[in-house]
């Protein structure tokens, strides 16, 4: 399979080109090398499968609406992962202009490439955070989306719509994944695991918004990445699933949990609730598990362990 890795260099996308490409799959990788965090992390996630002879870089943006075209034209794509976005629920609030322009017209054009090319299918990365403050838990892919507390949050929900039409005029497999917070080794510097974790190993003062009671459920790369596969692999028409780990953790639980594989105590800032926070996160995989055999294996333990010991052994090279 020829496969179209929109973001393919970063935390997600290259974790998930290194799979496709070790299972013998091709890789289109398509990246714009932001200055969202520091590129040179980017380089770094594709440094080892950059030389393979079935991984093609292609730096560029996905709102280049004439890129878009050159590729249809350049490469045969079987399939696309559309995981290149503006990510994060706070600089959306503070710019969100630029998450509208990204996000969405970003999308349009390559909805418009997968519309040209044969034989249509995407797996689109949209987020958990299109639930909002939802009060029922677990959260599941049919309860209403409609009321959004971010502008993040808005323009994944409107990606999803915008992959419903497509679908619907022109018959494209679409598979709207919604991943609940992410986690693992390249996990981006200003996530909570990662932040966290070098401000504790440095001594410096890690801020804790709220009390601290806040959940999430987070979902280690390695079983997100099964899942993304799985949702490639199994065409649906169109569809939105949840990828989790069903299971959810306090952050004060979170930051004892980083605390112990660190071997040091956290010195904590405590902070009042941001806007676009919500108080709980909690994915309900069933039409997951039913659709597509997903089957998530790493708790939240054993997930920290491994960042943990991926942070140590590579940090002097991590840029903060």
């Amino acid at each position: 399979m020829n496969v179209l890795v929109t973001g393919g260099a970063g935390f997600i996308g290259s974790t998930l080109a290194d799979r496709l490409v070790v299972r013998g799959d091709s890789v289109v990788c398509l990246d714009s090398f932001d200055d969202f965090y520091d590129p040179s992390l980017k380089r770094r996630n594709i440094r080892d499968v950059s030389g393979h002879p079935r991984f093609v870089l292609v730096e560029g943006d996905i709102r280049d609406t004439d890129l878009m075209k050159d590729l249809a034209r350049k490469y045969r794509v079987d399939a696309v992962v559309h995981s290149a976005a503006r990510a994060g629920v706070r600089p959306s609030i503070r710019n969100p202009l630029l998450y509208e322009d990204v996000n969405i017209k970003g999308t349009m054009n390559i909805l418009e490439f997968v519309r040209s090319v044969e034989p249509r299918n995407m797996v689109f990365l949209s987020s958990s955070s299109v639930y909002g403050v939802n009060e029922k838990v677990p959260f599941s892919e049919d309860d209403p989306v409609d009321h959004p507390i971010s502008p993040y949050a808005a323009t994944k929900k409107a990606c999803e719509l915008l992959c419903h039409t497509y679908h619907h005029l022109y018959g494209l497999n679409i598979t709207c994944i919604r991943p609940f917070t992410v986690y693992g080794p390249r996990q981006r510097p200003e996530m909570a695991i990662h932040k966290f974790t070098r401000m504790i190993d440095r001594g410096e003062p890690i801020p804790m918004y709220g009390d601290g009671s806040s959940k999430r459920d987070y979902t280690y790369i390695d079983d997100l990445a099964d899942g993304i596969l799985l949702a490639l692999d199994r065409p649906l028409g169109y569809a939105v699933i949840n990828l989790g780990e069903e299971s959810v953790i306090t952050l004060r639980d979170l930051i004892a949990l980083i605390e112990k594989n660190l071997g040091r105590d956290a010195v904590i800032r405590n902070m009042p609730d941001q806007p676009g926070d919500v108080p709980v996160t909690f994915a309900d995989i069933t039409r997951a598990r039913e659709l597509l055999g997903y089957d998530p294996k790493v708790k939240i333990e054993e997930g920290i362990s491994r960042f943990v010991e991926w942070y140590l052994e590579n940090k002097t090279e991590l840029v903060s």
